[in-house]
């Protein structure tokens, strides 16, 4: 059987340290997904040119704006509706992109949410990491058989990852129930402030 385990980071640099650990493991980087905010648009808006065709493969989304090697090679740009523009690649993404419109940054029809749940994430958690990702934060998910899940998700908790119910639980303390893809994204502002308010304070 197979699981799927996530995990959320306030740091791109702690997600892509979970990835390659997890690809250092032996978990192929067609079973791995990596999805960033982009908000502040690390990478630009004109390095990504076939979306569209990326997403239909299932491969990477978009050219590829940088990594090492594996899954990071084939990172790219698209927009999913309430968490806006992100840099990402994998199963997941191509998923979540559907039917990608649109050369540059197209659209991604179905949304994080139905994606992660799709692949067996609990709806409240899907809710609770498509809103991590709206805020600035940067998603990792990999699908791995029953006797490497607890392995696998002691690699992804050992690079500083989100504790969704204490996370979720401020969200909460703030008005927040559930991500709305209707919802307008973060700006670079407020994801500035949101990093601020979490990063180093291990919530």
């Amino acid at each position: 059987m197979t699981q799927t385990v996530t995990a959320l980071y306030d740091t791109y640099d702690s997600a892509v340290s979970a990835v390659n650990a997890l690809e250092a493991y032996g978990i192929p980087h067609s079973d791995i997904s990596i999805v960033s905010n982009n908000v502040d648009d690390r990478y630009g808006t004109d390095r990504a040119t076939n979306a569209a065709e990326d997403a239909g493969k299932g491969a990477g989304i978009g050219a590829v704006v940088g990594g090492v090697g594996g899954l990071l090679t084939g990172l790219g740009l698209l927009a999913i509706p309430g968490v806006g523009p992100v840099v990402a690649a994998g199963w997941l993404v191509a998923t979540a992109a559907g039917a990608v419109t649109g050369a540059v940054v197209g659209g991604a029809a179905g949304g994080l949410v139905g994606s992660l749940t799709g692949a067996g994430v609990p709806e409240h958690e899907a809710h609770f990491y498509a809103e991590g990702v709206r805020r600035g934060g940067t998603l990792v998910t990999a699908r791995v058989d029953d006797a490497r899940a607890s392995t696998a998700r002691g690699i992804l908790q050992r690079y500083k990852s989100v504790d969704p119910a204490v996370r979720g639980a401020a969200y909460r303390e703030d008005g927040w129930t559930s991500f709305d893809e209707k919802a307008p994204p973060y700006t670079a502002d407020q994801v500035a402030a949101e990093r601020a308010r979490y990063v180093g304070r291990g919530i």
